[in-house]
């Protein structure tokens, strides 16, 4: 057992897998710079980064391969091989104090992007001026809406993540009385309606047809996936509802529709629609005024900013706040970005970020570059020392000896 320990403690410990984990660092990073043109920056991000492989698939198949080792895999390998050489190799002295703080920067680093891979969400806010909203929308999930609409006064919503949707499962939620089965779904699928003289011919053959609402007039066409930040992907999925006294239809539901469709049941009126996931803020936010600012006789540019009435429902956190160009707000342990605007010049675009751990990265790269400034000034205060006792010595040879009296 023991030679086994000492065989494991070598290798973790080898300066040699950190010389080729670095180098294949720089190839995946290369590899993924190429890729970018193609997938975008979100696509990179999944297929290189945040996974333990970059998978490729079989010629003529869809069989995953693992072609190279991906973020995930490099980054642990990287961060237990340095939390093992500090274990087993580096003796804490003054001296290292410098590469100990910079190696503990690096190991902050790694954490850091480990937990914004895991828990960071993005979320987009839309607001015209005058208009208040206490949600924003993810930019890329999407959720099965199913409300109550019978009260006047407020919706009854449940809203189910589409992960359980598409995982063909059956969801029974206490709020509702019936029942929800996917029969089919489709991560991505563009949604047209269904002309009146189609041949049957040309109308892709699906296993799962709707017989209530829109669906049955319409005709979905499974597109491939995509990552690019131009490109969106529009999830559509077959959904029968069944009560106790059986199946109450079918419907085609997509994230391409964006009326919700309605039916009745229970003596109550519902909707139902897949839309963007919704984050339900803790206070809300009113658009008081957005401006837009332009390089003189251009339409290019300048500056745009948003300014906004911040309401908490105990009034103790009210406020006036400005968001424009590295000036977000942070409330509620999300920051919100002046990301866009539409061209009339009276709806502002936020992006609306929930990052646990975003101090994380700026308390790595300072503690990186005091490691480095302090061993500079070890280096440095060492050299001089030297140089003074070299220079001492070259004076005490070069003076002419005291002659002896006579």
């Amino acid at each position: 057992m023991s030679e086994i320990r000492n065989a494991f403690v070598a290798f973790f410990t080898s300066l040699k897998l950190t010389v080729v984990l670095l180098a294949l660092s720089i190839i995946l990073v290369f590899w993924a710079t190429l890729a970018q043109v193609k997938l975008g920056i979100w696509g990179v991000q999944q297929e290189f980064f945040r996974t333990f492989f970059v998978l490729g698939k079989i010629p003529g198949t869809e069989i995953p391969l693992p072609l190279f080792p991906g973020g995930y895999t490099l980054g642990g390998f990287l961060l237990i091989n340095l939390l093992a050489a500090h274990a087993y190799r580096f003796k804490f002295s003054l001296k290292k104090s410098g590469i100990l703080l910079t190696h503990f920067g690096l190991i902050l680093l790694l954490l850091g992007e480990l937990a914004t891979s895991l828990w960071q969400k993005e979320f987009m806010m839309r607001l015209d001026e005058g208009q208040t909203g206490n949600y924003a929308e993810s930019t890329r999930e999407t959720e099965l809406a199913i409300v109550n609409v019978s009260d006047p006064v407020w919706d009854d919503v449940v809203a189910i993540p589409t992960e359980r949707i598409s995982s063909l499962d059956t969801i029974q939620h206490p709020g509702l009385p019936f029942r929800v089965v996917t029969r089919a779904y489709y991560p991505n699928a563009i949604v047209d309606a269904l002309p009146s003289q189609t041949e049957p011919s040309k109308i892709p053959e699906l296993p799962v047809r709707a017989t209530r609402d829109i669906g049955t007039r319409s005709v979905v066409r499974p597109q491939p996936i995509t990552y690019r930040e131009d490109q969106r992907n529009w999830p559509t999925a077959f959904v029968e509802l069944v009560g106790p006294e059986g199946s109450l239809g079918t419907w085609m539901l997509s994230a391409m529709l964006i009326n919700p469709q309605t039916f009745e049941y229970g003596g109550r009126t519902w909707t139902m629609q897949i839309r963007p996931e919704r984050k339900y803020l803790p206070f809300s936010l009113t658009l008081l005024d957005f401006s837009h600012d332009r390089y003189a006789g251009t339409n290019i540019p300048k500056n745009f900013s948003s300014r906004l009435h911040l309401h908490t429902d105990d009034g103790r956190d009210d406020r006036d706040v400005l968001i424009y160009m590295n000036n977000p707000l942070r409330a509620g342990g999300m920051t919100f970005y002046q990301a866009s605007f539409d061209n009339d010049d009276k709806t502002t675009i936020l992006q609306v970020v929930r990052n646990p751990g975003w101090l994380v990265p700026y308390i790595a790269c300072v503690a990186m570059a005091a490691g480095m400034v302090i061993q500079f000034c070890m280096h440095l205060v060492g050299f001089a020392r030297k140089r003074s006792k070299a220079s001492t010595r070259a004076i005490a040879r070069t003076s002419p000896s005291a002659s002896p009296l006579t």
